[in-house]
């Protein structure tokens, strides 16, 4: 049975790692946000930004076209974090929330690409030449 001072220090811990994964989270959607809300003024300003932005990502998905999704190391450290435990059944949901994340990021890209002037269908082509790393 663990000492209470062992228990008291994991759960400031744990408290500790939420607070800091919530900045992070914060921190993650101002930066987009503030990327967004350029590319959408530029866009306005130079209407060929969006040629060079689907070029952009068609080049990058080109060279990077032999990865093959999310790195194994980089998807177990992800649901680890996610789990916050060892414990089997954080772990269980700790994938589900890697699931759920990936998800919501296949949902965002073409939205964000659509709120920048691509049609539908266009961005959904682009969103499909995403590489699965994050990034």
């Amino acid at each position: 049975m663990p000492s209470r001072a062992r228990v008291s220090a994991f759960r400031i811990q744990e408290r500790a790692d939420r607070s800091a994964n919530g900045l992070v989270r914060q921190d993650e959607a101002r930066h987009v946000a503030f990327g967004l809300g350029h590319l959408e003024h530029r866009s306005t300003v130079g209407p060929r930004l969006r040629g060079r932005l689907r070029a952009a990502v068609e080049r990058r998905h080109e060279a990077l076209t032999h990865t093959a999704g999310l790195n194994a190391e980089v998807f177990d450290a992800l649901v680890l974090l996610a789990a916050c435990s060892w414990n089997p059944r954080a772990i269980e949901r700790g994938w589900r929330a890697v699931q759920r994340l990936q998800a919501d990021m296949d949902q965002g890209r073409p939205h964000r690409l659509s709120r920048l002037g691509f049609p539908d269908d266009e961005a959904a082509a682009l969103s499909a030449l995403h590489t699965r790393n994050f990034m």
